[in-house]
C-alpha cells in the first residue's frame, strides 16, 4: 500500500516558508525564464533531477508562478525515512513491486483536481547537470495516458552560475508541453529538445 500525500496544516506552510528561505539565503538571486499562461487545470511538472535542491527550487517556482497545492512523488524507502515529507505532500512509489501501479494511479487521481500540481522526476535517478540526453522511465507515460481531463505539462529546468558573485544564481526555466502526443518518445524527445535550449540561453551569459 502506498503512502499517499497529506498536508499537514503545521508542516505544509513550514514547508513552503522553508523552501523560499533556503533558497534565498543560498543563493544570489532566482530568475525565471518562461511563460505560463494559467488555463486552470491541474499541472503535471517535469523537471531535470540534478540535486538534493531540485524539490525546494520545483516548491519555489510553484509559489512564485503556478500557485498550486503542491504534489511530489518520492522513493517509499526515502518517504519512510524522512516522514515529514509525506506530510508536505509526497506520495510513494516502489520500483519494480505491484504497488508501483497503485502509485501510478493516485499521480493519474490528484491530476484530476484543477488546484493540484505533481512534480515529476522522470529520469527516476540523479544525473549531472551537464546530461543533455536524459532518459525517461515509463512512468510519466502511463500516468498521462490514466489521467481522464484535460492537464497542463509544464517542462522546467533548474541551472545555476556564478560568474562574479559570491554566491550563485538560480536560473529556473520553464515551458508548456503542447504537443497532444503523450507518448514516452515524444516526451523525453520535446523535454531534450527543451533542456538544449536553456543549456545554450545559460552559455551566453555575461555580466
Amino acid at each position: 500500500m502506498i503512502l499517499r500525500a497529506k498536508h499537514h496544516f503545521v508542516i505544509y506552510p513550514f514547508f513552503k516558508w522553508y523552501s523560499r528561505r533556503i533558497v534565498r539565503r543560498n543563493f544570489q538571486e532566482v530568475v525565471y525564464n518562461g511563460d505560463f499562461k494559467d488555463k486552470g487545470l491541474p499541472i503535471l511538472l517535469i523537471s531535470n533531477h540534478t540535486t538534493w535542491w531540485d524539490g525546494f527550487w520545483a516548491m519555489v517556482l510553484n509559489l512564485d508562478i503556478f500557485r498550486r497545492k503542491f504534489h511530489f512523488m518520492m522513493l517509499e524507502e526515502q518517504l519512510r525515512r524522512h516522514r515529514y515529507f509525506n506530510y508536505s505532500g509526497g506520495f510513494s512509489v516502489k520500483k519494480g513491486a505491484r504497488s508501483a501501479a497503485e502509485s501510478i494511479a493516485y499521480c493519474a487521481e490528484l491530476l484530476s483536481e484543477p488546484g493540484n500540481l505533481v512534480l515529476l522526476f522522470p529520469q527516476g535517478v540523479l544525473t549531472s547537470v551537464h546530461q543533455r540526453q536524459p532518459s525517461f522511465q515509463k512512468g510519466v507515460e502511463r500516468i498521462l495516458s490514466q489521467v481522464q481531463h484535460d492537464v497542463q505539462v509544464i517542462f522546467a529546468a533548474h541551472l545555476t552560475d556564478y560568474l562574479s558573485h559570491k554566491k550563485p544564481t538560480l536560473y529556473i526555466y520553464y515551458e508548456e508541453y503542447l504537443l497532444n502526443d503523450y507518448s514516452l518518445q515524444c516526451l523525453e524527445e520535446g523535454y531534450r529538445n527543451f533542456l538544449n535550449r536553456c543549456t545554450d540561453q545559460q552559455s551566453r551569459l555575461t555580466e
